[in-house]
């Protein structure tokens, strides 16, 4: 099996050191250690970086990739029937969020137009008062 550094897999994969160590915590990729304690990588983990970096830049939350990286064989790296499984499982979740995004966006614009600049009220922060059954008093934190 060909083991790459940890320099070697963050030039080639275009990511941060930093970031290779976040996944690793995250259980997304793993390393081995050298005599010395050095991180090696397999070579696979390139093609497990592409998946995670295309999967964030869609919008998939890393614990969805983590779900699919469980599922996946052991011993071998995400394939092309691998990636299709895996855009499958996606899909669905993008489709509603487009959905979702394309509401919010509609209701900001009467928003924006209304200039109550009420957060009890308003329709985007509080959609049909859901917040009223809680009771009198703040029930979220707005930065």
């Amino acid at each position: 099996m060909r083991e790459l550094s940890v320099g070697d897999v963050a030039r080639r994969a275009g990511v941060a050191v930093s970031a290779l160590h976040f996944y690793e915590r995250k259980g997304l990729i793993h390393s081995l250690r050298t005599a010395g304690n050095q991180r090696r990588y397999p070579a696979d983990v390139l093609r497990r970086l592409a998946v995670i970096r295309v999967a964030q830049r869609v919008g998939i939350p890393l614990d969805a990739v983590g779900r699919a990286f469980a599922a996946l064989p052991a011993g071998r790296p995400p394939g092309k029937d691998d990636w299709t499984a895996m855009s499958a499982l996606w899909r669905d979740e993008l489709a509603q969020r487009i959905v979702q995004l394309t509401h919010l966006k509609d209701r900001l614009d009467d928003c924006i137009g209304c200039g109550c600049l009420s957060l009890t009220a308003c329709a985007l922060a509080n959609p049909g008062d859901a917040l009223a059954d809680g009771g009198a008093g703040p029930r979220r934190w707005f930065a």
